[in-house]
């Protein structure tokens, strides 16, 4: 019959399961859905796991964490400078001090929230993640944060300093 669907090809096509009445493609809905949300699931334990630490060893304090190269060997602020701070700042909840520590850093902290909440949705619904910047956003990046450096080392940008 043309155009005519099995029962089986509708449910499908409808609702995402596959399976006959034992259950059995619920079970490998199930694993599959694991095995896709396992990657972004890792990389927040991950992420968790550094930003506990970092809350829990103050790197105000000196000789926990090793001086910026860049920083040590020529006084300049690199667009890292005073990340650790800023993490330490923003799991105690002080944003202020956060992002005074670090702007950049602290607007990464939020970027990366969204992003992993929309790779979560969509390893949740069995989509890849697929962000398509175009090379003119990448060279935009690279602008801000070379703009960041420089006006934070200057004095007029002072207040961008850690």
């Amino acid at each position: 019959m043309h155009g005519a669907h099995s029962p089986g090809s509708v449910l499908k096509r409808r609702t995402g399961w596959v399976g006959g009445p034992t259950g059995q493609g619920d079970q490998e809905g199930r694993s599959g859905r694991v095995r896709r949300l396992g990657t972004p699931i890792g990389i927040l334990a991950a992420v968790v796991g550094a930003f506990a630490y970092v809350g829990t060893v103050d790197p105000n304090d000196p000789g926990h964490y090793p001086v910026c190269p860049l920083l040590k060997l020529t006084g300049v602020f690199c667009p890292g400078c005073g990340g650790l701070r800023s993490a330490h700042a923003f799991i105690h909840g002080d944003l202020g001090a956060a992002f005074s520590a670090n702007a950049i850093a602290t607007a990464g902290y939020f970027l990366f929230a969204a992003v992993w909440v929309l790779w979560l949705v969509r390893a949740w619904r069995g989509k890849p993640l697929r962000i398509g910047l175009a090379p003119a956003w990448w060279w935009g990046v690279g602008a801000v944060l070379l703009l960041f450096t420089v006006v934070r080392n200057l004095p007029f940008g002072s207040a961008l300093a850690p």
